[in-house]
């Protein structure tokens, strides 16, 4: 007598292997969906998406430190050269551009004092961009004085 695979097993192990097939396209549609409807954000990470199934890098991370008579800006850039960074600084505001094959990156800062542009010492090292910017001089307002009238002669 020859055994069969289906006399092996009782029938009821089918119908339950059927029942298995059936939740687990189920559970694989359920998840397609909620990928689709969430993203998500983790530290410095920008959003991203489990539909796109793209990862994209982190954004690199800047700090902006105010001291005495000083405002340091650190950046991690790493992975670009020196020759591709560029800093333009104006009274408040501090834009980093960095350029390296298939990869940009943009930001642009608003500082929490004027500083003076011309008196920046930038500093590259080891994927860390330091950038120091002498803070600019107080304007101070000027004194009101009441002006009287000239007595008449």
């Amino acid at each position: 007598m020859r055994w069969r695979r289906s006399e092996k097993r009782p029938k009821w192990f089918r119908a339950v292997k059927r029942r298995d097939k059936v939740e687990d396209k189920i559970f694989k549609l359920e998840n397609l969906k909620a990928s689709k409807r969430h993203s998500q954000k983790y530290g410095s990470l920008k959003t991203f998406s489990f539909k796109a199934k793209k990862w994209r890098e982190p954004e690199p991370l800047v700090d902006v430190f105010r001291e005495k008579d000083k405002i340091v800006v650190v950046a991690e850039l790493k992975g670009f050269k020196r020759e591709n960074i560029k800093v333009q600084a104006e009274k408040q505001r501090l834009t980093l551009t960095a350029k390296a094959q298939g990869r940009r990156y943009y930001k642009s800062l608003n500082l929490p004092e004027a500083v003076i542009p011309e008196a920046a010492r930038i500093t590259y090292k080891n994927g860390v961009l330091e950038i120091q910017l002498k803070k600019a001089p107080e304007e101070k307002p000027l004194n009101k004085v009441a002006v009287k009238d000239a007595p008449q002669a």
